[in-house]
């Protein structure tokens, strides 16, 4: 069985606005009735009141006995009515009555009220009556009762013209919220039309006509979402390519390196071919973690977290891990500006990935080729609101025009040239390292434009920010 169709939202929307509505309106129609119906009943048994006071008024005492001194044409008169038919009767306290219809009879009025009404049956008829109480000239009770047709017609009426106006004005409601609803829910129904037609690869921001802030807030989050997994799309395929781009010169290498050393039949030769595959091999291991590195990098941008980071502590713990490196190379690694604490607003993990391509790069290509003894210096200086960490060296550097394209990853052609071997994507992590942390970055040559350095600038860290 096929599971049922869930109403549309619109329809939902509707129901909730009119149903409590309706049972509002019909509440407000049933108090308001029970009102007209009560004042309407008073008006009734006001005329019906007045009716027996006009006959008690003509009760008079001739010879020691009541009578009443109207005459049958009189009374008529006096209780004519077009819709009801009216009876009355007036009954001393002994029971005796002195005019009108014998069996109409009511309890007499509780003291000290004068006046009483209730409803009776009589002569198969229901009745609307009122018994007034007089006490002089003699004590007696007058009682006057009609039919209930009239006030019947006009509570029906009543009930009529309150009911069917508000009906009209409920179904013109209806009708008006239906289209003002759909107009509203118009643009998601676009949204819904746009996300359809899109194609797997189609990660555009969608433009929605948005009347609503909710619909502005849905679209919003939308195109929030596209634009991360635009970003994450993005780094995987960037990442791929890296690996094609970065790999295939490695890699070919290898191949060619030991294709020689299988056309040679001297172990010499295949032992200087392996120390070759070996080097090579050792590159493109490098160059995995450095994709590997660049990949999770672009991955992290969406939940990153800046917090305060000992900046003198992890540049420290650098140069102490790349010493032994820098003695064996004959370079002189040194660091300036740690005696201090210095607190930058950072990610350490990625600051230590900074400092660890920085100082790579400077002990692979940083190396004096004037007969200079070989340097290269770890500094943090501080400026004003910021923090600049500096990695230099004293070696050949590079023409201004060259700096910005090292950031571009697999640097190679006149840059691999100059610096003797591609340059990789070392510099490239750094850039998006910093980028993502929102510091700056700038490359140049060294003071008096010996060497070469790159400069990160960090924002300082104090407990305001």
């Amino acid at each position: 069985m096929r599971p049922a169709r869930p109403p549309s939202l619109s329809s939902r929307l509707l129901r909730h606005v009119l149903v409590p509505l309706a049972l509002t309106w019909l509440a407000g129609t049933a108090v308001s009735a029970g009102i007209a119906y009560y004042f309407t009943q008073k008006a009734f048994d006001r005329s019906l009141l007045d009716d027996a006071a006009l006959l008690a008024t003509n009760v008079q005492l001739q010879s020691g006995e009541l009578e009443l001194t109207l005459t049958t044409r009189e009374v008529n008169r006096v209780l004519f009515d077009q819709v009801e038919t009216m009876y009355f009767s007036v009954i001393r306290p002994d029971g005796r009555v002195v005019a009108g219809v014998q069996d109409l009879r009511l309890a007499p009025a509780p003291a000290p009220a004068l006046h009483r009404f209730e409803d009776l049956e009589l002569r198969g008829q229901s009745l609307r009556a009122v018994t007034l109480h007089r006490t002089e000239p003699l004590p007696f009770d007058v009682v006057v009762a009609e039919t209930t047709l009239g006030r019947n017609v006009v509570l029906q009426r009543l009930a009529w013209f309150s009911l069917l106006p508000q009906g009209l004005l409920l179904g013109v409601l209806a009708l008006w919220l239906r289209r003002a609803i759909r107009d509203d829910l118009q643009p998601l129904a676009q949204l819904q039309e746009a996300l359809g037609r899109r194609s797997a690869n189609d990660l555009a921001p969608i433009h929605v006509d948005a009347r609503t802030l909710d619909v502005a807030t849905l679209s919003a989050a939308l195109n929030a979402l596209f634009a991360r997994l635009e970003r994450s799309v993005r780094a995987q395929r960037e990442f791929a390519g890296n690996v094609a781009h970065e790999l295939r010169t490695p890699l070919a290498g290898i191949r060619a390196l030991a294709d020689y050393g299988l056309s040679q039949d001297e172990p010499a030769a295949w032992r200087e071919q392996l120390a070759r595959i070996a080097a090579s091999q050792a590159r493109a291991s490098r160059l995995v973690d450095q994709l590997l590195d660049l990949a999770l990098a672009l991955e992290a941008e969406a939940g990153l977290t800046l917090e305060p980071v000992e900046l003198d502590q992890l540049v420290r713990d650098a140069v102490l891990r790349f010493l032994p490196r820098a003695d064996a190379a004959g370079v002189d690694l040194g660091a300036l500006g740690i005696d201090a604490p210095c607190r930058v607003r950072a990610d350490a993990t990625l600051v230590d990935g900074i400092l660890t391509n920085l100082l790579d790069n400077a002990l692979r290509y940083g190396a004096a080729t004037d007969g200079q003894p070989s340097t290269v210096t770890v500094s943090i200086e501080r400026q004003g609101e910021q923090v600049v960490l500096a990695v230099q060296d004293n070696g050949p550097g590079l023409p201004e025009d060259l700096q910005a394209q090292l950031v571009q990853r697999g640097a190679q052609g006149e840059i691999g040239q100059l610096l003797g071997q591609g340059a990789g994507i070392g510099l490239a992590l750094v850039s998006q390292y910093a980028t993502l942390m929102n510091a700056g970055m700038a490359l140049g040559s060294g003071p008096g434009g010996q060497g070469w350095q790159c400069q990160i600038r960090f924002r300082a860290w104090s407990p305001s920010t």
